[in-house]
């Protein structure tokens, strides 16, 4: 008997002390009893929110449905059919991070201070994450805590503009005024002057909506958000804390092919690197005739470079005749800088523009890298901005155009200093509206310093991702109805020299020779996709026979037609097929 007891003894101790065991949290699974209690807890958290950023693959292939590229096939965005069925991007995943963050940072035992400038991250990212659903979708649901699956605000319908947007407003105000100000050299982390920039460019796009698009009827409210976005640029300007990269051969390219980020002007990057093989695939994308879309710069949008002694290229009476060789020569040296011209060369052997890629002969360099050694493999380790000085500027501009406000200090202070940088010796207040972006683009502006100002938003920003929502908030989304266009042609069956190395580069035909010239590539003008614009010279026109159509319930992306079927409070636009 004693025995039995002994061991009922053993036992009992025992079961306590795997009881005491069970009651443990396991060390290796996060809880919010664990996660959330030091600084290097919310540190570890925040990291995640990264993951709402652009990736530099993101970053490469941004500008695919915009005005002044064309590709292989236009998106079917504008051409062909698209409905709420092939809609998508209604992912709330992200969203849900932060506020479980922001539900338990409160517990942390740290300063106040600490406290705060984590909450600020994390609605940076709440601000972030709200403006990308808002200029896609327009109105969307609102939602500031996690949702239990018996919510019963999971299948709320859309929230109106002005609450999410003055909710976004709140958040990046807060992040601005509480996350830490130091520099961050590395160009990865959100600081408060990233906050700042951001908040510019939020501020921007809503006012210029809020303007331009009447039907919103929120017009009234638009300069509210002009004088916001000019205020928190001006700050950055003022914190001296970043400049335009003016140092080095090529200055502007800099910015876009190098590893490490150039902190002089990058505020925060896409960061990629070889040795962590954190890769994007900008040579295999505007490189490659089969991967990429084959995009290339239009005509039209190239004759936008100003030249190098400050009048515009447009100037010219014979302007779209001009041959490429000649065109190119003596005009902003942010050209030379974004396509292939002149002594262009890439592993040290001259690279004209390629033919087997380019449609329009002004092929895109900016985002790629000179090696060959990743035009097939995404394996690019260049480093991309996600928002540098150079869009504050532009911000800065704008938001006082547009407010009313802008003279000649301020031109001197951001438009003229960009010019400066593209090697352009002239660079004054301009007081004419200028015809040609008149004619081609922005017809109901009068204002020469605002048309100004969205000449150089086209040209310093080109590639990065901006250009389609200017379009949208400018209300000008027709533009992507443009005929495509590409450079003069002086004849068929013409050999042309187009770096003028001494090789021939391309020839226009309408019947492919028997006998070809060793690296000629012959461009079959067919009539029908291709075509000149005088029939035997002229301007390359492409895929002039297909229609592209831009309808204004386009500006507002279509809620993908599952979540409508999932959720009956979802309202789309009856506009929008199924």
């Amino acid at each position: 008997m004693q025995r039995i007891l002994h061991i009922l003894l053993i036992a009992l101790v025992a079961f306590s002390a795997c009881k005491q065991e069970l009651d443990l949290k396991p060390f290796d699974k996060l809880s919010p009893d664990n996660a959330f209690n030091t600084e290097k807890d919310l540190q570890l958290y925040a990291n995640s929110f990264y993951l709402i950023l652009p990736t530099g693959t993101d970053i490469v292939k941004s500008d695919a449905l915009s005005d002044y590229l064309v590709g292989r096939t236009p998106s079917n965005y504008i051409y062909g059919s698209f409905g709420a069925t092939q809609a998508s991007g209604w992912n709330w995943e992200n969203l849900r991070k932060v506020n479980y963050f922001l539900e338990h940072v409160g517990q942390a035992k740290i300063t106040d201070e600490a406290r705060n400038h984590y909450i600020g991250l994390a609605r940076f990212f709440r601000a972030w994450f709200y403006f990308e659903m808002v200029k896609k979708f327009g109105d969307v649901p609102y939602y500031n805590k996690t949702l239990a699956v018996d919510d019963p605000d999971l299948y709320k319908g859309r929230d109106p503009r002005t609450l999410v947007m003055d909710s976004v407003l709140s958040d990046i105000n807060f992040a601005c005024a509480n996350i830490r100000n130091t520099k961050d050299n590395t160009a990865s982390q959100v600081t408060r002057w990233v906050a700042l920039a951001l908040k510019s460019r939020i501020c921007l796009f809503e006012g210029s909506i809020r303007k331009y698009h009447p039907e919103l009827e929120l017009t009234a409210t638009a300069s509210e958000w002009f004088t916001e976005a000019a205020e928190a640029a001006n700050l950055v300007m003022q914190g001296n804390q970043y400049r335009l990269l003016t140092t080095g051969a090529q200055p502007y390219r800099d910015l876009f092919v190098n590893e490490t980020p150039n902190n002089t002007e990058v505020m925060l990057a896409a960061v990629n690197s070889k040795s962590l093989r954190v890769f994007n695939d900008g040579n295999w994308y505007w490189t490659s005739a089969t991967y990429g879309g084959r995009l290339n710069f239009t005509k039209t949008f190239i004759n936008t470079y100003l030249k190098t002694d400050g009048t515009p290229f447009t100037a010219q009476a014979n302007y779209n005749s001009i041959p490429f060789v000649t065109e190119v020569k003596d005009r902003d040296l942010r050209l030379k800088q974004s396509i292939r011209l002149g002594n262009y060369t890439r592993d040290g052997a001259a690279a004209p523009p390629d033919f087997t890629y380019t449609y329009t002969g002004y092929m895109p360099i900016k985002l790629a890298v000179d090696s060959k050694a990743t035009d097939g493999v995404a394996e690019n380790f260049n480093s991309l901005p996600i928002i540098r000085y150079a869009e504050v500027l532009l911000n800065y501009a704008e938001a006082k155009a547009e407010s009313g406000t802008f003279n000649t200090t301020d031109w001197n202070a951001t438009i003229a200093l960009l010019r400066q940088r593209a090697g352009i010796a002239a660079a004054p207040f301009p007081t004419v509206a200028d015809a040609y972006m008149q004619q081609n683009y922005f017809p109901d502006i009068d204002d020469a310093a605002l048309l100004e100002i969205r000449r150089e938003r086209g040209i310093e920003l080109a590639l990065e991702g901006f250009r389609y929502d200017d379009l949208l908030r400018w209300k000008a989304a027709r533009l992507l109805e443009k005929t495509y266009d590409g450079m003069y042609v002086p004849s068929l069956n013409t050999l042309m020299d187009l770096n003028e190395d001494g090789k021939m580069d391309v020839c226009f035909v309408t019947t492919i020779p028997t006998t070809k010239v060793p690296g000629v590539y012959y461009f079959l003008i067919d009539n029908v996709q291709f075509k000149l614009s005088d029939g035997t010279s002229g301007n390359l026109i492409l895929f002039d026979n297909l229609e592209r159509k831009f309808e204004d319930y386009k500006y507002f992306y279509p809620i993908p037609y599952n979540e409508i079927v999932l959720n009956g409070n979802l309202k789309q636009d009856p506009r929008w097929p199924n």
